[in-house]
């Protein structure tokens, strides 16, 4: 099975309107910004993206909801997007504010092949409104379904032609996560280097999961909030 392709485009090519996607990186830490580029130049619209939060309002997840692609974020919070902000208060756009670890959970449940978790997150508060609650041994927990993603689009540092990934450093957050929950897994990466290069014990997502590769030109790295200390 040949999973390379020649870029970004092809790499989205049957993602169409109204998929839920689910999208790697932490703030600007991962974000596979190649295949966001390319969505924006599609001009797919009404997405469901499942994503730790969305970065910055000039790049990334940001660029997409310029465009009013997106119709419901499933984040943890709203971050330092302001756009993100306006049109959630505005009610332009659905939002599921929801407790991060809980976030990671339900991706690794379905990637897990798991229906459902129970988690303590969020008991007793707003998010637990019209849900299941049971108790476990004297504590109650919150009944949690496992994404059901259409995609699942990564970055990762390297890659090799069979889709096995390494990822550096924090850049790892929720990319290994998310590539093994989508029916469709689309790996960008740095680095694309043949079958065997990679060292076995290196390797944090395995190829069997991923469906899709390729080598895309890394940006500027970019700084969310930059702090420079007083010397």
């Amino acid at each position: 099975m040949n999973k390379v392709v020649t870029g970004p485009d092809e790499a989205i090519y049957d993602i169409n309107d109204g998929a839920t996607l689910m999208l790697g990186g932490f703030g600007l830490c991962g974000i596979p910004e190649n295949c966001i580029a390319a969505l924006v130049k599609k001009g797919v619209k009404d997405l469901t993206c499942i994503s730790n939060n969305a970065g910055v309002d000039d790049f990334g997840i940001g660029l997409l909801l310029q465009q009013k692609q997106v119709r419901k974020m499933i984040s943890s919070y709203v971050g330092e997007n302001a756009e993100f902000e306006r049109q959630l208060l505005s009610g332009e756009l659905l939002v599921d504010l929801i407790p991060q670890g809980t976030l990671a959970t339900r991706c690794l449940a379905a990637g897990y092949g798991m229906p459902a978790i129970y988690t303590p997150a969020g008991v007793g508060t707003e998010v637990a409104e019209g849900k299941e609650v049971r108790n476990f041994r004297g504590k109650d927990y919150l009944l949690e379904y496992a994404f059901d993603a259409d995609f699942a689009i990564v970055k990762a540092w390297k890659g090799d032609t069979m889709g096995n990934l390494v990822f550096h450093a924090t850049a790892r957050n929720f990319n290994p996560l998310m590539a093994m929950a989508g029916k469709i897994t689309i790996a960008e990466v740095e680095e694309l280097v043949p079958a065997g290069s990679l060292d076995p014990d290196s390797i944090h997502t395995a190829g069997i999961y991923v469906h899709r590769i390729f080598e895309g030109k890394s940006f500027q790295k970019r700084i969310e909030q930059l702090t420079i200390s007083q010397s």
